[in-house]
């Protein structure tokens, strides 16, 4: 047995402890809502708000940094790794499809690395960098909204674990490295926030 297929059945083995042996009615009551755009748009909206009260006019350098890590993370996750990988999903891979508990819709895409997984981790990690010194909550909130978006999308059936993890570690080094180079760029302006 190759390593790939190793790591591929341990994938699958964890997929399945996910997927089917922590079923429960709260976790399929919102773990599908989680990995909604819309259910968030209300967080969304306080951190802009957050932003342009406390900075004004210049929080726009907040709010750019946030929209290229989130966009910059998706397009390197959804254009250069999955086209690439084509990983199918397990929702839709004929050796996993009878073992799926499918919570939500499969989709057609690719499955390696989890875009949703990708984009959440770097906006938390630039969030964290940004007001991680100043308000201490921000760190475990970030990190636990990301993380829990990510295991939302092995629980609902789309993705292997995998997919999320890698997806993480992604979305958390682009998130760092756009905060580093947003960091030059707003650093006279928003000085005292960062970490």
């Amino acid at each position: 047995m190759s390593w790939m297929q190793i790591i591929q059945s341990w994938d699958a083995s964890l997929f399945q402890l996910v997927n089917g042996d922590m079923g429960n009615p709260l976790f399929d009551a919102l773990l599908p809502l989680f990995r909604e755009k819309w259910f968030w748009a209300p967080l969304y909206m306080f951190i802009g708000a957050f932003t342009w009260l406390n900075f004004g006019k210049k929080g726009w350098v907040i709010v750019l940094g946030l929209v290229v890590a989130a966009g910059l993370a998706d397009f390197t996750s959804s254009t250069l790794i999955k086209k690439n990988i084509q990983r199918i999903r397990p929702c839709n891979d004929p050796a996993m499809v009878e073992k799926v508990n499918l919570r939500t819709s499969c989709g057609s895409g690719y499955s390696f690395t989890s875009s949703h997984a990708a984009n959440h981790f770097a906006a938390a990690v630039f969030l964290i960098g940004f007001f991680g010194r100043v308000a201490r909550w921000v760190r475990p909130a970030a990190l636990g909204w990301a993380a829990t978006i990510a295991f939302s999308q092995v629980y609902v059936g789309v993705h292997y674990p995998g997919d999320v993890v890698c997806g993480a570690l992604l979305g958390a080094a682009i998130g760092w490295w756009v905060l580093l180079t947003t960091r030059k760029f707003g650093k006279r302006w928003l000085d005292g926030w960062m970490v």
